[in-house]
Parts: structure tokens; sequence; C-alpha cells
């Protein structure tokens, strides 16, 4: 059993919830233990997994959030970066599923969001899993 943070952009509440819920679903059937922290905005994703990481307290980490296009350039910043940042924390060794939804509209975010439809968050959820079973098979 793991211990698991999910870290949601909590902006469109509607959404996160259903990620939120996807992804515990996946975690929780699995028998891992789960936390969930909530940040402002999808840009302050990777620096809450970073901080939560030096306390040792988690053994993988779930992004969750939905940046929906608007009229400026915003979208393309908070896109890119969270998902730089959590590159970048990956590639350090963390395992870290990246369900940050990045869509045109709501309509397309209800599609990726909705646990019985594609399931982002829960798709997240395995995927962050599946980086912790390699951490495990190649520490050893």
């Amino acid at each position: 059993m793991a211990r698991i943070l999910i870290v949601e952009a909590r902006f469109y509440e509607h959404l996160n919830d259903m990620l939120v819920a996807g992804a515990r679903a996946a975690l929780e059937a699995g028998g891992h233990e789960v936390d969930v922290l909530t940040v402002p905005g999808a840009l302050e994703i990777p620096a809450a997994i970073a901080l939560a990481a030096e306390s040792g307290s988690y053994d993988a980490y779930v992004a969750i959030g939905v940046v929906i296009r608007g009229e400026t350039y915003h979208f393309e910043i908070v896109a890119g970066e969270s998902a730089r940042g959590i590159m970048a924390l990956t590639i350090d060794g963390l395992a870290i599923g990246n369900g940050i939804l990045t869509v045109e509209n709501e309509a397309q975010a209800l599609e990726r969001a909705d646990a019985n439809r594609k399931d982002k968050g829960g798709e997240a959820a395995r995927a962050a899993l599946a980086l912790l079973d390699l951490q495990t098979r190649f520490a050893g």
C-alpha cells in the first residue's frame, strides 16, 4: 500500500470534483491511502508537489486541474508551465500522474473529467502508480 497525494487546482469545482473522484476511485481500488491538497490554480501544482515531496510523506502524486482556453495568451502560459514543472519533477524522480486537462471548452473538459467517459482523473492516478512501480523495479 502506498500513500498518494492528489494535488488539485480548485478553479472549476464541478470538473475537479469529477477528476478527483476518478483518481480517488482508482487509487482506493488498489488499497492505497489518499490525501487531497487544494491549491489556487494549475501553476501552483508543481510547487505544492515539490513541497510535499520534501516532507517524505508520500510515495506518489496525482496532479488534477482544468485549464480552458480563453481569449488571451494566459492559457498557453498556464498549460505549458504547469506541464513543464510537473515534467521536471518527474524527471527528478517523483512519481506523478498528470491529470491537468488543457482543453478548448467546457464540453471537452466534461468529456475528459467524467469517470464514466474518458476518466482522465483515474488515468492520471494509474500513471502515478505505474511510475511508482517503475521506481520500485529500478531501485533494487
